[in-house]
Parts: C-alpha cells; structure tokens; sequence
C-alpha cells in the first residue's frame, strides 16, 4: 500500500499543476490564441456550453480572432457571451463569423493580468500543499496502524517533501515565463 502513495500524489499533483496552465493559457499577452475563448460560454440550446461546442476559433491573423458558428442562429449569443465574459474583448458579428480584434494591452493592464497570474499560481501551490497533507495524513494512519515502520514513515514523507517541492517549482517557473509573456510588449 504505502508504494502507491507517491505515484498517486505526483498523479493529482501534476492534474493540479495542469489546472494552473490552463489557467495561464486564458490570460491575454497581447497575442490571440483560440484558448483565450475556450472557458468562455454560450447559452445554446437550453444550456450552457462551452464556445468551442459551437464553432471553430481561429487566428486568420496575429492579433485577430474568429468564431465561425456552426449554427447561424447561435451568432448573436456567441457575440453576447465573448463582449460579457470579462476579457475585455468587443466582438463584430457578419453572418455566422463573429471577428474579435485583440486591442494593445495597455501597460496598466498588463501588470492587473500579472496580478491575476500571481493569484492562479497561488491557487495551485495551495492545492499542492493540500495534496502533500493529505499524503502526509495517510502516512501518519499508516504508521499508527502499525502498516508501516517509523522509519519507512520518514522515508515516505521526505520523499513526498521533494515531489511537493519540485511541483512547486514548476508552478513558480510557469508563473515567471507568463509574467515575461504578459509583460512584454
């Protein structure tokens, strides 16, 4: 049992560390990129779906996004979705192809998305951290339990420590390379 702890730790740990790049790939640079939309939704159909569902994004050019809408119909709610979801973005509708023109960040703005950065790091780390105290708790049950040694108990949780610590690393390396993204112009 007590092998299986690691891996199952670097498991959640890294769908932890996945969360936080996804988080960062929704933050503007000041180049479009089709993941800037995609946590973006639609009332479509009776439900809420996700901006992806409902068309293609694309990048005809580099500060220039396109929803195509498959379904005409959707393109005025597409609009509607895309202008409410707080980006910052004011998009044009012609038909079933709504055009989002990316405007120059300004330098104001772009330390409020480092901001936002720094706090999408946070929630990560935090996660991490939680994940490692569950990992220590299961330790401790272990040990009391008599399942495993004092000394296996140690082991475990130094190696645990270092999975926590080079997860993260990586958090704080992600966050340092979007800061430089963000930040330059």
């Amino acid at each position: 049992m007590s092998q299986n702890i690691i891996p199952e730790l670097k498991k959640r740990m890294t769908a932890a560390f996945d969360v936080v790049h996804k988080d960062f790939s929704g933050l503007r640079t000041g180049r479009a990129s089709p993941t800037l939309l995609e946590s973006v939704t639609v009332d479509a159909y009776g439900s809420r779906m996700h901006i992806n569902q409902v068309g293609n994004i694309n990048i005809p050019e580099p500060r220039l996004l396109t929803v195509q809408v498959w379904d005409e119909s959707l393109a005025p709610a597409v609009e509607k979705a895309i202008r409410e979801a707080g980006l910052g973005l004011n998009p044009s509708a012609a038909g079933a192809v709504i055009r989002v023109p990316l405007p120059e960040l300004s330098e104001e703005r772009r330390k409020e998305l480092v901001k936002v950065a720094g706090k999408y790091a946070e929630q990560g780390r935090i996660a991490i951290r939680n994940i490692r105290r569950d990992g220590m708790d299961q330790i401790k049950t272990m040990e009391r339990d008599s399942h495993i040694s004092e000394d296996d108990s140690h082991r475990l949780s130094d190696e645990i420590q270092k999975v926590t610590d080079e997860f993260i690393k990586k958090v704080d390396e992600a966050l340092s390379h979007k800061e430089k993204e963000i930040l330059q112009v």
